[in-house]
């Protein structure tokens, strides 16, 4: 497999993650993940474990009625034959909103393993990208995000 249809494959499995939370389904979200995989969410929880995920997820979907991420993709490489990153960024629209809430935008990385013939997400990291003092670069963050979300959410 190539540099490039390595790259694909874990681009995929970054849509998976993102698949998964917009559409509530904490075994979708829980999935691309190694049984060791770890998720750090935008609030600062840390998560070890596939089942650790799944089992938050579940609880967060059941409890929650979460905003879908409209995502771009800035990059996907490999660190090394068996390893992957991608980063992307994000943002949110609230229920009963139709624009993206800046307070909700963030940046994502995901790093991947390659299992034998499968990758799997061993770090999935949502850090907030509020910028602060800088609403110059909120409105950057949005202006890329925007063109995006009719694709993406409608």
């Amino acid at each position: 497999m190539g540099t490039a249809t390595h790259e694909d494959a874990i681009r995929t499995l970054y849509r998976q993650v993102i698949r998964g939370w917009n559409e509530h389904s904490a075994s979708g979200m829980s999935a691309p993940f190694a049984a060791d995989g770890e998720l750090i969410g935008f609030d600062g929880s840390h998560l070890i474990g596939r089942a650790a995920i799944f089992t938050h997820l579940h609880d967060v979907f059941s409890h929650h009625l979460t905003p879908p991420f409209v995502y771009k993709i800035k990059s996907a490489c490999l660190l090394s034959e068996e390893v992957g990153m991608v980063r992307a960024m994000v943002g949110m629209i609230p229920p009963g909103k139709d624009e993206l809430d800046p307070a909700l935008h963030a940046h994502q990385t995901l790093v991947a393993k390659k299992q034998g013939e499968q990758w799997e997400a061993v770090l999935f990291q949502n850090t907030p990208a509020q910028f602060h003092g800088r609403p110059e670069l909120v409105e950057q963050f949005t202006e890329e995000l925007r063109p995006l979300m009719r694709q993406q959410l409608f």
